[in-house]
């Protein structure tokens, strides 16, 4: 990967080496993602594989939570040499059973030319399906997939033009149809998405926005008017402010959470008339945020981010409906590693609450707290998950962990692991990091995660490599049942509630969540492969047909 700002090769190198050699007190050099962002850019040819092996997938279980291996073939096997991180779910809300997941997909470790994997369940993430790529042969990278309120799946994939495509699914992510020609949807780096659910004027609408490394050069935020099909002139984003996620509130105000690319500073902008087709969409709300420090790069994952900042909104339709909620892994002052920091607005995104720490094990400035992200339960309780190294003698070897609060994040539960112990600087593709986050999608009783860990062995190169997982979580410890099958309805705009009422969790004797009170904020088991037949070759994919894409600089 070429990296922008940097003054040479070398210098990376001397950085990479300095990181390998202090990883284990845990302070691994970092960076300013905004002043040295690494971007995703074509600079490996695809790799000869002249073989492919297999082993049994991998299964992991720690205690109650299962960790099912997505990226397998065929015939449900491990494909030895290969790499997958950098994971977005999608959850079908009309049948929670069916459920896709968007990947950076390297077909071997030798070269980190990737392309857009995915990955399909219709038995609520026991069994996976991984068909191929979007594009074979073609680089694609940042996968953002998610759904509407009927199903349909869409999947944002970024070319190394830094322009972007928006691909749709009507059958849960078995297959995947390009909307427009390669990079006809705009955008940049370090790109996101969000769909208009509401059934306001706005309804159906996307938008997306990313980084100040564009495809047209400048703006920072477009929309589609008619599904992702097409993708209006680009407009700028107040203070540059990037590296987050956007979503929409029940009156159908969009929100766009960021960093500002040059003071470091956290935003919540609010765009009220995005929702009127006729209009260029302005922003008429801008609200610096404390989130208790500042994002960082590089460290526990050398040329990566050690997170971004997630913004979603809460659509429940009760007391806490419209409140906005910002989470993310956050640098403190006078800390090179990171704690997960979340904030609030009851007031529709004019005054935020103060930072609180989601994370409770006690300050250590050795551990990691990274890829922290979160989503909001239809009714209104929260999910949040993160890589952790509270357990790690040597600082690094990090576990997925679990949290969730059920009265708008005044307080929340204590912190459960959910995964076992992997080492991230392991089943590197020829870049050095695991992605560059994770992501999670709730429903009524729990979670449905998306991450990348190095739990699978490969003894052709004597280390782990890098594969992804799904995991359900939830209040009550472990896997629960799938929520029946209903058709979903659009919410109906309300007034932006400011009360914050408790929620009662309804926690089992599995695990007994305690809350944690707020000191800030205002109103391992081994894994274990399943065994399996003695494997068979990988049966290739047959290819769809589609037009042979025009030559490439």
């Amino acid at each position: 990967m070429t990296c922008s700002k940097v003054a040479a090769a070398s210098s990376l190198i001397c950085l990479l080496f300095l990181g390998a050699v202090s990883s284990a007190f845990g302070q691994a050099p970092t960076w300013n993602p905004h002043s040295r962002r690494p971007q995703e850019k074509y600079d490996n040819p695809p790799a000869y594989i002249y073989r492919l092996d297999t082993s049994p997938r991998m299964i992991s279980q720690h205690g109650p939570f299962v960790s099912y291996q997505v990226n397998v073939d065929a015939n449900g096997m491990n494909i030895v040499g290969d790499a997958a991180n950098e994971c977005t779910i999608s959850v079908d809300p009309t049948n929670g059973n069916h459920m896709a997941i968007g990947w950076r997909q390297f077909n071997s470790v030798t070269s980190n030319f990737r392309q857009g994997g995915y990955g399909y369940t219709t038995d609520g993430g026991i069994h996976w399906t991984f068909p191929g790529v979007l594009e074979p042969g073609v680089f694609r990278s940042d996968p953002v997939t998610n759904s509407d309120e009927t199903g349909t799946f869409f999947y944002l994939s970024l070319l190394q033009t830094l322009c972007e495509n928006m691909y749709r699914s009507t059958n849960g992510g078995q297959s995947w149809t390009e909307l427009q020609p390669d990079g006809n949807a705009g955008g940049g780096d370090k790109q996101w998405f969000t769909i208009d659910k509401t059934n306001g004027p706005g309804h159906g609408f996307q938008y997306q926005s990313w980084d100040t490394s564009t495809c047209s050069g400048s703006g920072q935020f477009s929309r589609s008017t008619d599904g992702g099909v097409t993708w209006q002139a680009t407009i700028g984003v107040p203070n540059s402010a990037d590296l987050g996620t956007l979503d929409v509130d029940t009156n159908g105000n969009l929100f766009i959470g960021g960093e500002g690319e040059f003071n470091n500073q956290f935003y919540c902008i609010r765009s009220s008339n995005a929702q009127i087709g006729n209009q260029t969409p302005t922003f008429d709300q801008v609200t610096p945020v404390n989130m208790g420090g500042t994002l960082g790069g590089g460290g526990i994952n050398p040329a990566g981010l050690d997170g971004q900042l997630f913004l979603a909104v809460d659509r429940s339709g009760g007391p806490t409906n419209n409140n906005i909620y910002m989470l993310a892994s956050v640098v403190p002052p006078g800390r090179s590693t990171t704690d997960v920091m979340f904030a609030r607005s009851t007031d529709g995104g004019l005054t935020f609450s103060a930072p609180h720490k989601v994370n409770d094990d006690p300050v250590n400035p050795s551990k990691w707290h990274w890829f922290g992200t979160f989503a909001v339960a239809p009714n209104g309780r929260l999910d949040a998950v993160w890589y952790d190294t509270r357990n790690a003698a040597n600082n690094t070897d990090s576990q997925l962990f679990y949290s969730y609060s059920t009265d708008a994040g005044v307080t929340w539960s204590a912190n459960v692991a959910v995964s076992n112990s992997f080492n991230p600087f392991e089943g590197y593709p020829n870049q050095n990091k695991i992605g560059d986050y994770i992501t999670i999608v709730s429903d009524a009783t729990g979670g449905n995660v998306a991450y990348s860990a190095t739990f699978n062995f490969n003894p052709n190169r004597g280390q782990h490599e890098e594969d992804v997982y799904y995991v359900r979580v939830s209040p009550s410890g472990g896997p629960t049942p799938t929520p029946t099958p209903t058709a979903t309805a659009i919410p109906t705009a309300t007034a932006t509630a400011t009360a914050t009422a408790t929620i009662t969790p309804t926690a089992t004797p599995t695990v007994t969540p305690t809350a944690t009170p707020t000191s800030t904020a205002t109103p391992t088991p081994t894994p274990t492969s399943t065994p399996r037949p003695t494997p068979t070759p990988r049966s290739n994919p047959t290819p769809r047909p589609r037009p042979t894409p025009p030559p490439r600089p």
